[in-house]
Parts: structure tokens; C-alpha cells; sequence
């Protein structure tokens, strides 16, 4: 074998490379571990140090997030549930004040405290029902708030809105309701007991003038009648005088609406004022105006208690002496024929009523049952007798009315 070959086992000088991946000088491999090493550990620090900071700024964040609700927390309650809501524009619970505008909210009879909220949330008197309510739990008089249509600010705190329509200053109206079948003077009495300073004098004064209150000719000066049974929105300064022209034009209208003749009028309300009193229940007073008119063709008296009554001026039920008394122009039981007028005040379906009674060949009635309204009609005599021995019968368990 020639000297000149390397053997092939012999190491080849390639460079520190060649002699570190062959071994190489031993001090070499050690230095070069160590860095490793060294690279490795500091890696590892740093790896270390990145998931430290991401610790702490979770953490931060949690504390940020937390020290925020707090303090929203804090700015709620101290603000008294001012604002609600989550969304861009906070929904208000309650305004502050002191109120900006005006504006109109009738309050109906029967309202409840949640239906007036309501109404003046609508009308933007005040921000929320929540808060009106929370208002009228407060105030002990709230549920003495008065029907009627009130002139309020808008935007009001909503224990000022209480106070406001407790007050008699905020009155834009008094409302009234008339019911149907009174007559004059109860109507006076209902007046006075909404408008104090209106008199049932001064009412009775301004009822004989029948030019100030705008009364027909045809109803020959009486206003007995001519008053409508209906909802009346009464301003805080009426007089006698325009709160019965009120009355007058809206019977009036009424009949202008049904068009009936102006020679008929002062008949047709002497008839529905009869029926109104007499028909206890709606589906009645059809069948009563076609017995008054089977009476009236047959030249029969009607017979009426009701007129007696009227003529007396009071409200029981006459006596049969008081029925026969010949000295009463309202006695339907010693004439013939409808009494000088209107015993009261008539409402639409008794008006309707006699303008189209039902047909029948009734000539008695009698209610039978005061109590659920219950009037039996007839043509026959004896059955009629039998009807009354019934009302009689009721009257004996119950008791007069």
C-alpha cells in the first residue's frame, strides 16, 4: 500500500466544521454546547416573560372592566334610576324638570292610576309609567284625581304631574256625565256638585230665559226635556247660562239628526221622556212606545205613574189618591192623552224608540222584577192583573221600592 493514501479511517483537516462534526477539538464541542444551552435557557425566559405580561394585562383588564360596572353602578343609584336601558339613547325613567310646553290630557271617569300614567306618558307629561306610578304610591290623595280635561306642562317630574292634576288651577274642563231620565232639577243638582260656583238658583234662573240658553220656541219656555243626557266637558269658568246652552244645542242636534220636524219635536220628547221612564231595560222601550201609541189611538189614559209623579215633583211612586187627582195637569190616570210636556230628559234609544216603536198590540206593561228590569207587555186585561199580582208578590218578599 502505497504511503502516499490516506487510510480511510485516518481524520481529514475539512475546516472547524469538518473537525467539529468529527469531533474535533474537545474544548471546541464544550464552548459550543454551552451556548446552546445558553440560547435555550434565554428563550425559555423570554417565553416566560411574554406569558407574565399577558397575565397582567388580562388582569388589568378584568380590574378596568370591574372598577367601569362599578362606577355605572354607582352613577344609577345615585341618580335615582334616571336613565334605563341599554342601548345609544338611554330611555328616561323619570324627567327632571321643571317641564317645557303645555298641553291637553282628559282623565275619563273611572280611570285607573296606570290608565292616567299612560295617558300621560302618550302625551309626554311625563317619561314613564313606572315612575308615575311610583309617584302615586307616594302621594295619599292621588285616587281623588277628578275626571275632566287638564292644561299641563310637559316633561314634568312625574310627582309634579300629580300635584298638577290635583289642583283645581290646571283645569281645562270639568267633566260631567248626565245620565238619562232626570229631570230639571236633578240635572241642576248634578251641575252644582262639579261646578260649585254654579248655583242650582242661578241654573234655575238661567232656565227662565229661554233666549240665554238658545230654547227652541216649540218647547213654549220649558226647558223640562230639552237638556241632553250625555258626557259634558265643562271649562272651569261656566256659567249657568252656557252650561245649559250647551245642553240645548246638543238636543238639538240630536234631533236635527234624526230629522224630525220642528212642529213634532215637543210630542216626541214628551213621549221618549215617558219611555225613559217607564222601559227599564233598552230592548223595552221599543215595545213601551208602541203601547203608548196603541193607548193614545185607542183613546185610552196611559195611566202612567211616572206623570203623577212629575206633576207631584217628586220621585217616589204616587199613591192611587195622587194618581186620581184631578187637581195634577200631569195626571195621566184622570186624562186622556200625554201629559203638558216632558217629565224628563230623554236619551237616544228612547227618542229612537218612539220614533220606531216595535210592533205589537200591547196597551198594559208592567215591570215585574225591579230588580233585573224585567217588564211584561200584553193586550189582555186579566193577564195584565195577573202581571201586577207578580210585581206584588216581588214587593211583598223584597220590600217596597
Amino acid at each position: 500500500m502505497s504511503n502516499s493514501q490516506t487510510e480511510w479511517w485516518a481524520p481529514v483537516e475539512r475546516g472547524d466544521q469538518a473537525a467539529e462534526l468529527f469531533g474535533g477539538d474537545p474544548a471546541a464541542r464544550q464552548q459550543s454546547s454551552e451556548s446552546r444551552r445558553s440560547r435555550q435557557r434565554g428563550k425559555a425566559k423570554a417565553e416566560r416573560e411574554r406569558k407574565r405580561r399577558r397575565r397582567r394585562s388580562f388582569s388589568v383588564l378584568v380590574v378596568a372592566l370591574v372598577l367601569v360596572g362599578g362606577a355605572v353602578y354607582v352613577v344609577s343609584e345615585l341618580m335615582g334610576g334616571l336613565f334605563q336601558g341599554s342601548g345609544q339613547e338611554q330611555a328616561l325613567e323619570d324627567y327632571p324638570g321643571p317641564g317645557v310646553g303645555s298641553t291637553e290630557v282628559t282623565i275619563a271617569s273611572g280611570d285607573s292610576g296606570a290608565v292616567i300614567g299612560q295617558k300621560l306618558v302618550d302625551a309626554k307629561v311625563v317619561a314613564s309609567v313606572k315612575a308615575f306610578n311610583k309617584a302615586w304610591a307616594l302621594e295619599p290623595n292621588a285616587g281623588s284625581i277628578q275626571p275632566g280635561t287638564y292644561k299641563l306642562r310637559m316633561e314634568l317630574p312625574a310627582t309634579q304631574a300629580i300635584a298638577a292634576l290635583l289642583d283645581p288651577a290646571s283645569r281645562a274642563s270639568f267633566r260631567i256625565t248626565i245620565p238619562e231620565g232626570l229631570n230639571a232639577e236633578q240635572i241642576y243638582t248634578k251641575i252644582n256638585e262639579k261646578l260649585p260656583n254654579v248655583s242650582v238658583d242661578q241654573l234655575r234662573a238661567a232656565a227662565a230665559d229661554p233666549a240665554a240658553i238658545g230654547l227652541p220656541a216649540e218647547a213654549g219656555g220649558k226647558v223640562e226635556g230639552w237638556l241632553f243626557p250625555t258626557t259634558y266637558d265643562l271649562p272651569p269658568d261656566a256659567t249657568a247660562a252656557s252650561v245649559l246652552q250647551m245642553m240645548v244645542a246638543k238636543m238639538v242636534a240630536e234631533l236635527d239628526e234624526r230629522a224630525v220636524p220642528v212642529e213634532q219635536r215637543q210630542e216626541l220628547l214628551t213621549k221618549a221622556s215617558i219611555v225613559e221612564r217607564e222601559g227599564k231595560l233598552p230592548d223595552d222601550r221599543a215595545k213601551v212606545a208602541r203601547g203608548i201609541e196603541n193607548r193614545l189611538d185607542r183613546q185610552m189614559r196611559l195611566q202612567v205613574d211616572a206623570t203623577t209623579s212629575y206633576g207631584l215633583g217628586v220621585v217616589r211612586a204616587p199613591t192611587p189618591a195622587e194618581n186620581n187627582d184631578p187637581n195634577n195637569a200631569y195626571s195621566t190616570y184622570v186624562r186622556i192623552g200625554l201629559p203638558p210636556g216632558p217629565i224628563a230628559s230623554p236619551g237616544e234609544v228612547s227618542i229612537d224608540a218612539v220614533l220606531h216603536p216595535a210592533d205589537g198590540p200591547w196597551i198594559f206593561w208592567v215591570t215585574v222584577n225591579p230588580e233585573t228590569g224585567e217588564t211584561l207587555f200584553t193586550d189582555d186585561f186579566a193577564e195584565h192583573q195577573a202581571n201586577i199580582a207578580q210585581l206584588n208578590a216581588w214587593l211583598e218578599e223584597h220590600g217596597s221600592e
